[in-house]
């Protein structure tokens, strides 16, 4: 493996007048014995807003896979990891004073912009005629299909993952309403396979409306942000949210109330 910083990559490569520029950071991995001159692949992280997956020792079973045939660029899209990030303290109002500045400069943090660093890259790293393959994971395949759009000329092939934008539908509103029925096929599943889970649930949305439930990060836990844990639904995790709302209520030491009788407040 090998690190590769990049500090003169331009934050709008639509304006060449933009002096501004932003650090990208990617990691190099090669398999153990394989020669240097394997053909590339970039893999583009899924999120958005996070980095590329370091490399752990037996855990990156498509990594394994990937380095028999390319040599594999772990790219930190810009605004994560190592590259130049957004956080709280990158965007803080003494470089920012206003929304519209915040906002201006997030526009540059897309998935167009992210396809362009990713031409950019090819072109320093690998030649202006040299192609490389890129795996889209989840977010990474929404950039990915972005590349086909405006950059196909780098690509040898795509590889998606999870994440295929939508392509046929007129507008959000479509995707919405066909994610409503979703979101309701999948509450009936859930509670046709755990139905002691009905009263849990009402119970506990009672108690968090009517209490401060407070999170490690200082946050209130609202029982609106209770129900995003139906995330889980998409993924076919039913049981992980069943085994959640095992440990949801607490019996305090000493108290003659039945167990699931309080929260931790």
């Amino acid at each position: 493996m090998s690190d590769h910083y990049f500090n003169d990559v331009p934050l709008d490569h639509t304006d060449p007048r933009n002096p501004q520029r932003i650090t990208l950071y990617t990691r190099r991995v090669i398999g153990v014995g394989k020669p240097p001159d394997l053909p590339w692949l970039l893999f583009l992280q899924g999120g958005p807003g996070y980095p590329a997956p370091r490399p752990e020792g037996g855990r990156c079973g498509w990594l394994r896979r990937a380095t028999d045939e390319f040599q594999v660029l772990l790219l930190d899209q810009r605004g994560t990891g190592l590259s130049t990030p957004l956080n709280s303290q990158t965007m803080a109002a003494e470089f920012f004073p206003t929304p519209e500045d915040q906002a201006s400069y997030l526009a540059h943090f897309r998935a167009d912009s992210i396809v362009r660093d990713c031409e950019w890259l090819r072109r320093r790293m690998l030649g202006e005629h040299v192609k490389w393959t890129v795996l889209g994971q989840s977010f990474g395949g929404f950039c990915l299909a972005t590349y086909l759009s405006i950059a196909p000329q780098g690509l040898q092939a795509a590889i998606f993952t999870g994440g295929l934008p939508p392509l046929t539908v007129a507008n959000p509103d479509d995707v919405y309403r066909r994610t409503f029925r979703k979101v309701v096929e999948h509450n009936k599943a859930y509670y046709a396979r755990f139905p002691q889970d009905v009263e849990r649930v009402r119970e506990l949305v009672d108690y968090l409306d009517g209490h401060q439930v407070m999170l490690p990060n200082g946050s209130r836990l609202t029982s609106r942000r209770f129900r995003q844990a139906g995330l889980h639904f998409g993924l076919g995790a039913l049981d992980r949210v069943h085994f959640m709302l095992e440990t949801a209520f607490v019996t305090l030491p000493g108290s003659a109330l039945p167990a699931g009788s309080t929260l931790p407040s």
